[in-house]
């Protein structure tokens, strides 16, 4: 099913997966979303920006295999071909992170167009080019050079939000970064949706969030919402995604839902351009 409704594409779509907290799912969105494109025939490359390096064990990219990484992209301009690990998983390889990567935002401040460095590399390396068909880049847990950089190389931006008392907050602050970014940058930047995540619907509390949620941002919000679930959470410490470890869990079966939805919304977009 999910085989007929991916659009070919003449380039890669670039996607960030973005939030400046912590803990909300974009890792886990990264992942099982790529893998389940991945599964659709379509060639995927995930690029791990962040410090901790969880998409990159997610994959089961041990540590000692990382001695390059992202940071060797960003800062050294390395080309892609040197850093790119296949994965266990057809049609799905990764750039991984390491620890070098808390130090980029110190590396670039000194650089005369810091905000532009990904989107050179890609515009020289990947754009007009067939060998992938999505690239997905996992941020870190902050508004920083790293995040700013994905925003300005991004076609397309996805931003998880937990269903806690505080979503909103955080969130009006990355919605002024992004007509910020589109402004100075990268004007064809475009929100694929917010995708509500760890939504548990016997709490009032997570009931509550995601009708304000919705009530504020209407039409930008999937209407696949991802549960809390203990196997998207066990997955990663078995260096698989969750929609292997686990295909009929409800986790699983909401990030396939979501593939469908993610490519409807991708083709509505790219046609009204």
């Amino acid at each position: 099913m999910l085989n007929k409704i991916v659009k070919d594409q003449e380039q890669p779509n670039f996607i960030t997966v973005v939030n400046q907290k912590g803990g909300v799912g974009k890792t886990t969105t990264v992942l099982n979303l790529a893998t389940c494109l991945s599964a659709t025939g379509k060639k995927v490359l995930i690029i791990d920006l962040d410090a901790q390096g969880n998409a990159s064990t997610g994959l089961g990219v041990l540590p000692e295999e990382r001695e390059m990484s992202s940071y060797d992209l960003i800062v050294n301009g390395e080309n892609f071909s040197n850093l790119v690990r296949k994965t266990k998983i057809p049609n799905l390889s990764i750039i991984p992170a390491n620890s070098d990567l808390s130090s980029v935002d110190m590396d670039l401040v000194q650089k005369s167009q810091k905000a532009l460095v990904l989107n050179k590399l890609f515009t020289k390396q990947l754009k007009n080019k067939k060998e992938y068909d999505y690239v997905f880049m996992d941020c870190p847990p902050a508004l920083n050079l790293i995040t700013v950089n994905s925003l300005v190389a991004a076609s397309m931006v996805i931003i998880p939000l937990q269903t806690e008392f505080f979503a909103l907050e955080g969130l009006s602050q990355l919605m002024i970064t992004i007509k910020e970014i589109r402004t100075t940058f990268n004007k064809d930047l475009r929100i694929l949706g917010v995708l509500l995540t760890m939504f548990d619907k016997r709490n009032n509390l997570s009931i509550q969030i995601e009708e304000d949620v919705r009530s504020t941002l209407s039409d930008l919000v999937f209407r696949t919402m991802i549960p809390r679930n203990v196997k998207l959470s066990e997955a990663p410490s078995y260096s698989i995604p969750g929609v292997i470890y686990d295909q009929k869990c409800n986790g699983s079966v909401a990030y396939q839902k979501l593939v469908a939805e993610f490519l409807d919304r991708e083709r509505k977009i790219l046609s009204s351009e």
